[in-house]
C-alpha cells in the first residue's frame, strides 16, 4: 500500500468519488464540492446496492448512485471516504491500489503512524508524508485544534480541560431525525421509545454514546479525542482531560476549553491571535452576552471561538477559558476532506 514517494494528483480536474455518499457526511462532501468550486473532473456517488439507481444533485445534474464494489475506484484521482471503519479498511486497498488518494472520515486509520492526521489550518504539512491515504480527524478534535492551533503556535500548551456538547449529527442521520421525532412526540404530550440513541433525547443530555471503558471509565469518543488531539497539535505527552456529553442539538458541536500554557497569556493577547487565526471567527462580545453558540455555527465553515477569560482556578495566570462552536457535518467531517483534497491539487 505504500509507495516511495507522496502520491500528488496528476490531474486538473480530478475523478472524485465519495463513498457513503447517502449519508449525513456524505450529502455534505457534495455540497462542499459544489460550493468550494472543486474542480470536478467527474464525479462518482457509491454506497450500499440498496441506494444504486438512485440520484443525488450536483451542478445541476443528477449523478447516479453506484454499489460500492472493489474495481469502482478505476480511473479515480481522490476518494473521499465516510461509510464506517469497517468499510474503509475492506476498500482502502482497493482505492489505493488503483491509484487513488484516499482521503478517510472514518476512525481506521487515524493512529496508524504511517497515515497523516490532518487538519489543514494545523498540520497541513503533514500531507507531505502521505502514501495514498490520509486521516480526517474525529469531529471534535478538528473543531478543537483550529481553535488551538494560534495559541498554541505562540505559547506551548502544556494542559487542556474540555468538555463537549455534541449534536446529533455526530450521530448520523437516524439520530438527527430522532431527536426530530421524539421532540415533537414530547410537545404533543405522547411517549417516544429511543431507537437509535440508549437515552431519551428530547429536552435531555446524557454522556456520549460511545462505550465505555470499564477500568478507565472514560467512553470512547473521549479516548479518541485525547489521541488525535496530541497526534495533530504535535504534543505525544500533552495531559488532556475530557468528558464528551450528548446535547439536543441537531448539529454544531460546542465546547468548553481551558488552557494551560507554559507561561502567562493575556486574554487580550489570546484574543488577537484568535481574531488572526485560520478557519476561525472570534466571537466574544461581553458586553451583548454573545458568545460561540451551535445555531450560528450550524452551516457555517468557520469555527467560531470567544468566552475568553482567566481561568481563576489557577492562581499562576497561564490558564486560559474559552468556548468553541463548530459545524460537525462540515469542519467536524466533510468541509476538513475537501480542505485536504485542496491542498492536495495546490503540491
Amino acid at each position: 500500500m505504500q509507495t516511495t514517494s507522496p502520491r500528488q494528483i496528476n490531474s486538473s480536474a480530478p475523478v472524485v468519488a465519495i463513498v457513503g455518499a447517502t449519508g449525513a457526511v456524505g450529502v455534505e462532501l457534495i455540497n462542499c464540492l459544489e460550493s468550494r468550486n472543486f474542480p470536478v473532473g467527474g464525479l462518482k456517488l457509491l454506497a450500499s446496492a440498496r441506494s444504486a439507481g438512485k440520484t443525488l444533485p450536483f451542478k445541476g445534474n443528477d449523478v447516479a448512485i453506484e454499489e460500492l464494489t472493489a474495481r469502482s475506484f478505476e480511473g479515480v484521482d481522490v476518494a473521499l471516504f465516510s461509510a464506517g471503519a469497517s468499510i474503509s479498511r475492506r476498500h482502502a486497498q482497493d482505492a489505493v491500489g488503483a491509484g487513488a488518494i484516499m482521503v478517510d472520515n472514518s476512525s481506521a486509520f487515524r493512529m496508524d503512524p504511517n497515515v497523516p492526521l490532518v487538519v489543514p489550518e494545523v498540520n497541513g504539512e503533514a500531507l507531505s508524508r502521505h502514501n495514498g491515504i490520509i486521516a480526517n480527524p474525529n469531529c471534535v478534535a478538528a473543531i478543537a485544534t483550529v481553535a488551538l492551533a494560534p495559541l498554541h503556535k505562540a505559547h506551548p500548551i502544556r494542559r487542556l480541560s474540555m468538555v463537549t456538547y455534541q449534536a446529533a449529527s455526530g450521530a448520523g442521520a437516524a439520530a438527527m431525525e430522532e431527536l426530530r421525532e421524539s421532540t415533537a412526540a414530547q410537545l404533543r404530550g405522547e411517549s417516544y421509545a429511543p431507537k437509535v440513541l440508549p437515552h431519551p433525547y428530547a429536552f435531555n443530555l446524557f454522556s456520549h454514546n460511545a462505550d465505555v471503558d470499564v477500568d478507565s471509565g472514560y467512553n470512547g469518543e473521549e479516548l479518541k479525542v485525547v489521541a488525535e488531539t496530541r497526534r495533530i497539535l504535535g504534543v505525544d505527552d500533552l495531559p488532556i482531560g475530557i468528558t464528551c456529553i450528548r446535547v439536543p442539538v441537531l448539529r454544531a458541536h460546542a465546547m468548553s476549553i481551558s488552557v494551560e500554557f507554559d507561561e502567562v497569556v493575556t486574554p487580550e493577547e489570546a484574543r488577537a491571535l484568535l481574531q488572526g487565526g485560520q478557519g476561525l471567527r472570534l466571537v466574544d462580545d461581553r458586553a451583548a452576552n454573545h458568545f460561540p453558540m451551535p445555531s450560528e455555527a450550524s452551516g457555517q465553515d468557520d469555527v467560531l471561538v470567544g468566552r475568553v477569560r482567566v481561568d481563576t482556578a489557577d492562581p499562576s495566570g497561564r490558564t486560559l477559558a474559552l468556548f468553541a462552536a463548530g459545524d460537525q457535518l462540515l469542519k467536524g467531517a466533510a468541509l476538513n476532506a475537501v480542505q485536504i483534497a485542496e491542498l492536495l491539487l495546490k503540491r
